[in-house]
């Protein structure tokens, strides 16, 4: 197994994404899966590959995520956090270029809990005059 550079830890949701980068040629595999597979959707590979694509280091390294709970969409997220988190310990200047982007920022939007005597988190049931 190749030596890990650098690690990082992205959540989103309930989405967790354990993110390592190891030296390589730019390949990206999430739960031993291919990340174009894994995220079918070419707007969740997009966000995948937004910090590598931001820092131009693309092709320097081998990115293998293992990603858990939520859905797709807190997963891509997740990564790209991770992903950001990795690259930040790199250097100051990539560390400072992610901050700017807003990549190194939790993104804290959860779902709403549901409260009792409503429908939904804030749905109420229909209001009956007689």
């Amino acid at each position: 197994m190749a030596e890990t550079l650098y690690k990082g830890t992205g959540r989103r949701k309930t989405a967790v994404a354990r993110v390592r980068l190891v030296a390589g040629d730019g390949k990206i595999t999430v739960n031993g899966r291919d990340y174009t597979d894994y995220f079918p959707r070419p707007n969740y590979q997009r966000t995948v590959r937004a910090p590598l694509a931001l820092l131009d280091v693309a092709g320097n390294y081998d990115v293998v995520v293992t990603a858990e709970g939520g859905g797709l969409t807190g997963q891509a997220d997740a990564v790209r956090h991770g992903i950001a988190r990795a690259l930040a310990d790199e250097s100051q200047e990539a560390r400072a270029e992610l901050k700017t982007a807003g990549m190194l920022t939790r993104d804290a939007r959860a779902v709403e809990r549901k409260k009792y005597g409503l429908k939904k988190a804030r749905k109420r049931p229909q209001f009956s005059k007689r």
